[in-house]
């Protein structure tokens, strides 16, 4: 890992000394995380209630700017203003680079069709089946790890050949099973479990930034 991204992680444990448990974790998650958009692939993310909040935080973090300017490459900008003078010069000095991430809590015409249709636990699995793709990657967002919706979604992930990361409270559960990573913060209540689900993702996001975006990076 480069010393640039690794140093956001160094932070958060100085932040976070109670996060000194899950650093390896993070590290593990963050590595598949790297290795999904060297790929070309993306971040599908799912949770219940405020877990589901956390889904949408983080896409908004990947999606655009989080810490970094991200401006368009030069051969993209190019591109936008040969299309059109006027709105590609607009399009090529504002649009930001974006790590393609999707939170599946959202898309009610579809979430509300499928659940009046079909099995309502199985929505977030559905989503997963239409989007992803074996270079993609499954964040499931549990403070129990053991949401039936989020479980469903990360065995159809696995059997689309995803990856699936696991981010829970301390207790052992069946989303820590099916992973391929679990980051279990040392919490065991769930507004506390949530408190420190934040620093982390905020962390992963920040080293997925430095990475595509950093230093060296245009």
């Amino acid at each position: 890992m480069e010393n640039r991204v690794e140093k956001q992680l160094e932070i958060l444990v100085n932040r976070y000394p109670e996060l000194s448990t899950v650093k390896k974790e993070i590290s593990e998650a963050y590595q598949i995380l790297e290795s999904c958009y060297t790929k070309r692939g993306k971040l599908l993310i799912a949770g219940n209630g405020g877990s589901a909040a956390d889904a949408e935080h983080i896409v908004g973090e990947l999606m655009k700017g989080f810490k970094l300017p991200r401006k368009s490459d030069v051969e993209f900008a190019e591109k936008l203003v040969a299309e059109n003078k006027e709105l590609g010069s607009v399009l090529a000095e504002s649009l930001q680079g974006a790590l393609p991430a999707i939170a599946l809590d959202g898309h009610p015409a579809l979430s509300t069709a499928y659940m009046n249709d079909c099995e309502p636990l199985l929505c977030f699995a559905q989503q997963v089946n239409g989007y992803g793709k074996a270079e993609d990657v499954f964040l499931g967002i549990s403070t129990s790890g053991n949401s039936k919706n989020v479980l469903y979604a990360a065995t159809t992930a696995h059997a689309k050949g995803m990856k699936v990361i696991g981010l829970t409270g301390a207790k052992s559960s069946k989303l820590e099973q099916m992973s391929d990573v679990c980051i279990k913060v040392p919490q065991t209540e769930t507004y506390m479990i949530q408190e420190l689900h934040l620093p982390v993702y905020h962390c992963l996001c920040l080293m997925l930034e430095e990475k595509f975006f950093g230093e060296g990076k245009k």
